[in-house]
């Protein structure tokens, strides 16, 4: 899809604010696709760079990144916002999320950093039913369900207490649940587009001294990593502010439930990580639950 032809849809999508479980599915392909690219160029970057270098300098080159789409949407002066609180708000709850999620990656296994981070549904779910004013029904629950014991099968964390690690890993899965909730809200006002704007500018303003104050300038090879993991960091968030246009959260959220299983077959794929047959079935738990999902959820319109 060319440039215009997204900026056409985002106007289309304000004013009629069509819903379509189907082309919410699309856009989370799209993110999905994008998640699973920034895992392992994350990875290779993080070889060389410190974490803070590498969230700040994806946001900056995002700004960047972004700016064909901000001109077709209007310019600068499409991207002001009524709710400058609330992106505020939500991108320094994220930005601490992305924080906390890779600090507990140094002090935990990364199995169960992500089986912590996958509880984020949960709390999404419950954030949007008590400030959205959306509904649970049974095949929402039973897709949350099914994708947590999904997750459990593929990552089988450790039935031991939370350490340090364990719950600063909860509280990042509890901040990106806020960051999803606050991004659906801000849909019902603001463009996918300004949304990712001023996501990448609040957060490009909080990490500029942290990564200033450990600065290692990049190899040739580490700069590539770190364009990949700018471009795919702008539009998998676009992509999901666009999934969150057609369909509720409770729908768009389960279907991350698929990034576990992906990851997985790149880490076979890349890394040569063993794949066994729990990590197969947990796969297929996880699919049969976004496919009940999409099959059943209500078509809606905005309000």
């Amino acid at each position: 899809m060319g440039v215009m032809a997204v900026g056409k849809t985002i106007k289309f999508d304000a004013v009629h604010g069509a819903h379509s479980t189907a082309k919410a599915a699309l856009w989370m392909a799209g993110w999905l696709s994008l998640m699973v690219v920034i895992a392992v160029s994350g990875r290779e970057a993080m070889r060389e760079l410190a974490v803070f270098q590498v969230m700040a300098m994806r946001s900056v080159i995002g700004i960047a990144l972004l700016y064909p789409l901000v001109h077709a949407s209007g310019g600068f002066a499409a991207m002001r916002s009524a709710r400058g609180g609330m992106h505020a708000v939500r991108n320094v709850v994220h930005y601490a999320a992305q924080y906390g999620w890779f600090a507990a990656l140094m002090m935990i296994p990364l199995a169960q950093v992500v089986a912590i981070e996958f509880t984020m549904p949960i709390w999404t779910a419950l954030l949007a039913v008590a400030f959205l004013g959306e509904r649970m029904n049974l095949w929402k629950t039973l897709a949350v369900v099914l994708g947590l014991v999904g997750v459990g099968l593929i990552v089988r964390p450790s039935a031991a207490g939370l350490n340090p690690g364990q719950a600063i890993a909860l509280a990042a899965a509890l901040g990106f649940a806020v960051s999803v909730t606050m991004t659906k809200s801000l849909t019902r006002s603001d463009s996918a587009v300004a949304i990712i704007f001023w996501m990448l500018v609040v957060q490009s303003l909080l990490g500029v001294l942290p990564a200033l104050a450990v600065w290692r300038w990049p190899s040739a090879t580490v700069w590539a990593w770190v364009l990949v993991i700018a471009f795919c960091g702008t539009f998998s968030h676009y992509c999901m502010a666009r999934a969150m246009r057609h369909a509720d959260a409770t729908v768009v959220v389960p279907m991350d439930f698929l990034r576990v299983p992906l990851t997985a077959a790149a880490g076979w794929l890349v890394y040569a990580e063993r794949v066994d047959l729990l990590t197969v079935l947990g796969a297929a738990l996880i699919l049969t639950g976004n496919l009940l999902n999409l099959r059943r959820a209500p078509s809606a319109r905005v309000q």
